[in-house]
């Protein structure tokens, strides 16, 4: 056991130690340094930027910018604690609008490494050279306006410090996604990142979506949806990926607040939240979004590394952040790849005969979301605009699409020949004209496969539409759809426990319930103190009455607390309604007509979010006519 230390006299701790002291929080490792530089450069107004690394960072990184500069009897004082011209007063502090403030950046790093520090203004004649620290002695030098800052031979005065870094290529590998995050908040400035001599990566000026598509990949160029959204003082864009764009890691993940990168709980939430309806769950989504908002509305002192925020209204931003992106991501099918369609010329006709009435395939009438939780609703929809000819003549089809829920019929002799090849009723073929113009942009049903995939012809190639997940999506939008507009205008409809449940509770939930009184009831809890350690559930929304209370209550406790909301009750009511549609779609091994599968096609293209079911999984893909011809080694 150590032996007690002894008592010691107070005393101020001397400069070089107290900045030594704050480099472990700001200088973690060399990639803190590249950060907390390039965020200067920025702020200098640098419209190009050269990173150059050696070893990792470890033995040496540089930094030029073509920035203001800073004048030669201000160069010292650069380098003093907590000098900095980004703030004067603490209304400059609550309303931040720079990248740096602190101004321990370059004091901590002078502490920790050898720094020499070059700049020149415009109106220099030549530039200025600091090398050591605030007591060096500025000299002339030579260089283009602007500012390098070198920094060689970090932590070669703390060698304990120095060995709690990883391998080269690891520490490496983390100064270059600091690069990459602020080459995608910042697509106007250029950016060159070499390492050990060798050039890395080199981005001129652009825009967010040549930027993004550089640094993620064109994968998530091929699958983006761009967002722009503005409510009072609130804005949101960026790009948010479709679900096929989603990754196994958390490591394609972009937010920035003001122009800064953040990785903040509550944002997060909110985009994972709206994902809810088209992601696996144990898939994450990619996106590259900026959050524009007044800086006196967000903290962005809470961290030293300044990854952190604050909100004073976390609920709002919240949902702010959760309904833009859920638009962006509601979109049909066709929307989402660029297709959006749009009704034909009253003249033009499928087959020569007959017309086609554009968007025809929605459901008959509103139903009520009661009648759909009926075990015997089946939804219908409209007649086909497909006729079928009978004796040379076209008789418009009036048959409802109910036999996609009806009991298998046996199969005609025709189909017990080729049981999975659905021949096309006569006069149906698509026109080179409509399928050119991409008026339908799932095409038109050429087959049934095995019973579970509808074969289609578009103008890209071939569709591929798995029926049942299809079908799945349609209806579980269609439910959610009814209930929403069940509940719009009236109260939560609560159920009361018979017998409270009560449960042991932290001070921490004991106290979310005091504060929050008014949010659980509007979420349709009643919730009562018994104890300072005892809660009781007296009353759950009626639609989750079956639900344990208890671990509802504390998942309800927490995001109120979190977030200021809670995506619990929506999350379990669509597992609810998930449910539902998946017992209620179209099984496999289902033969269907024509019209049938072009019913769905249709209803696909008018619904929400048509590209996945509600389990994450897609629910058709494109085979593009080159590809087939690659397969066939056409034209080869």
């Amino acid at each position: 056991m150590n032996a007690p230390i002894p008592p010691r006299p107070i005393r101020a701790l001397p400069d070089q130690l107290i900045s030594q002291i704050a480099a472990g929080e700001v200088v973690e490792r060399p990639s803190a340094v590249v950060k907390e530089l390039l965020e200067n450069a920025l702020d200098a107004g640098a419209s190009q930027v050269t990173i150059r690394l050696e070893e990792g960072g470890v033995k040496r990184i540089c930094i030029t910018d073509n920035g203001k500069g800073i004048p030669p009897e201000q160069m010292p004082l650069a380098l003093e604690r907590h000098a900095t011209s980004k703030i004067a007063s603490l209304d400059d502090l609550e309303n931040v609008g720079t990248l740096g403030f602190r101004g321990e950046a370059l004091a901590s790093i002078a502490s920790v490494a050898v720094v020499t520090l070059t700049s020149r203004t415009a109106d220099a004649a030549h530039a200025w050279e600091l090398q050591g620290s605030h007591l060096g002695t500025v000299v002339p030098s030579s260089g283009a306006p602007g500012t390098t800052v070198n920094a060689q031979d970090l932590y070669y005065n703390t060698p304990a410090r120095r060995k709690f870094l990883k391998s080269e290529q690891t520490e490496f590998g983390h100064c270059a996604e600091v690069v990459r995050r602020i080459a995608l908040a910042r697509p106007d400035v250029a950016f060159t990142l070499t390492h050990n001599g060798r050039t890395v990566d080199h981005w001129m000026a652009s825009d967010m979506a040549k930027r993004s598509a550089q640094i993620l990949g064109e994968a998530f160029a091929e699958a983006r949806i761009p967002i722009d959204e503005a409510s009072g003082v609130l804005r949101l864009h960026g790009f948010a990926g479709l679900p096929t764009a989603s990754k196994a890691r958390a490591d394609c993940q972009y937010f920035y607040v003001n122009g800064r990168f953040v990785r903040d709980k509550l944002l997060v939430h909110a985009v994972r939240a709206a994902y809810e309806d088209v992601l696996h769950g144990d898939r994450f989504p990619s996106y590259v979004l900026a959050l524009e908002l007044d800086p006196a509305l967000v903290d962005v002192n809470v961290h030293p590394s300044k990854i952190e925020v604050r909100f004073r209204d976390g609920r709002a931003v919240h949902q702010f952040v959760f309904h833009a992106v859920q638009r962006a991501l509601a979109q049909t099918s066709a929307t989402a790849h660029g297709n959006v369609p749009a009704p034909l010329p009253a003249a033009q006709t499928l087959g020569g005969d007959v017309p086609l009435s554009g968007h025809a395939w929605r459901p008959q009438q509103q139903t009520s979301f009661g009648a759909m939780m009926n075990p015997t609703y089946a939804p219908t929809f409209s007649p086909s605009p497909f006729g079928a000819r009978d004796g040379g003549g076209v008789a418009q089809s009036t048959e409802r699409y109910g036999a996609l829920f009806a009991e298998p019929q046996p199969p005609r002799a025709t189909e017990q020949a080729a049981p999975y090849a659905m021949p096309q009723p006569a006069g149906y073929t698509a026109t080179a004209a409509a399928l050119a113009h991409e008026e339908f942009p799932l095409g038109f049903a050429l087959a049934q496969l095995h019973g579970i995939y509808i074969l289609a012809q578009n103008s890209k190639g071939l569709v591929l539409v798995d029926m049942h997940a299809a079908h799945e999506r349609i209806l579980y939008e269609q439910l959610k759809n009814a209930l929403d507009a069940q509940i719009a205008g009236t109260d939560m409809q609560v159920q009361a426990l018979l017998i409270p449940v009560t449960f042991y509770a932290d001070p921490v939930e004991v106290g979310t319930v005091q504060e929050h009184g008014e949010t659980l009831a509007a979420l349709g809890f009643d919730i009562a103190v018994l104890s300072p350690t005892t809660l009781a559930v007296r009353a759950v929304p009626s639609l989750l009455k079956n639900a344990d209370a208890q671990t509802l209550a504390r998942d309800v406790l927490r995001d109120v607390r979190e977030f200021g909301g809670s995506r619990v009750l929506i999350e379990r009511r669509n597992e609810l309604l998930g449910t539902l549609a998946c017992h209620t779609a179209v099984r496999a091994n289902r033969i269907l007509t024509a019209p049938e599968m072009n019913a769905l096609l249709r209803q696909m293209e008018s619904t929400e979010r048509a590209d996945q079911c509600n389990h994450g999984r897609p629910t058709w893909v494109q085979v593009e006519i080159s590809a087939l011809d690659k397969l066939f080694l056409r034209g080869q």
